[in-house]
């Protein structure tokens, strides 16, 4: 959705600046809100703040401008969309076969919460509002700094 916020638009940057860091000499890659994501079982194309994974791409078709095997997607919460990030949206995510973790970054507080598939299907929820904290994201190995995500951001 376009018109980000200051705090939506800084967050997105750190989480990218962040991970793409992480990702050198590694087999992955970090995309920002103009990659379309397509839920194959439902249909639905959407498009993440932030989407990741290690390993080969797979794309909807030759266009490349559709990912279908997103390992990590992460929203930054806003009063218009924190309902559907949380509900409907959360659960087509869900079918895609590939996600094993979704993370949600509050934009009006240090709260980040992860959403981790286990082995046996589950999801898990963990969650985080320290400066001190680090959050590690095991599908694609790498961490976050709660002190880093919110550098600069005003509340």
């Amino acid at each position: 959705m376009a018109g980000a916020t200051r705090n939506h638009q800084v967050i997105c940057d750190n989480l990218i600046f962040s991970l793409k860091n992480q990702f050198k000499n590694k087999p992955c890659i970090a995309f920002g809100s103009d990659l379309r994501i397509k839920v194959n079982k439902s249909g639905l194309y959407t498009y993440p703040d932030i989407s990741a994974l290690c390993g080969k791409e797979l794309f909807d078709d030759e266009n490349k401008d559709t990912l279908t095997n997103p390992q990590l997607i992460i929203e930054v919460l806003s009063d218009s969309t924190e309902a559907y990030d949380r509900g409907k949206k959360f659960a087509l995510y869900r079918q895609i076969e590939s996600l094993k973790e979704y993370i949600l970054v509050s934009q009006s507080n240090k709260k980040i919460e992860k959403f981790e598939k286990n082995d046996t299907g589950f999801w898990t929820l963990s969650e985080t509002n320290s400066d001190n904290d680090i959050l590690y994201l095991s599908v694609i190995g790498c961490q976050l700094s709660v002190e880093d995500v919110y550098s600069n951001v005003e509340f």
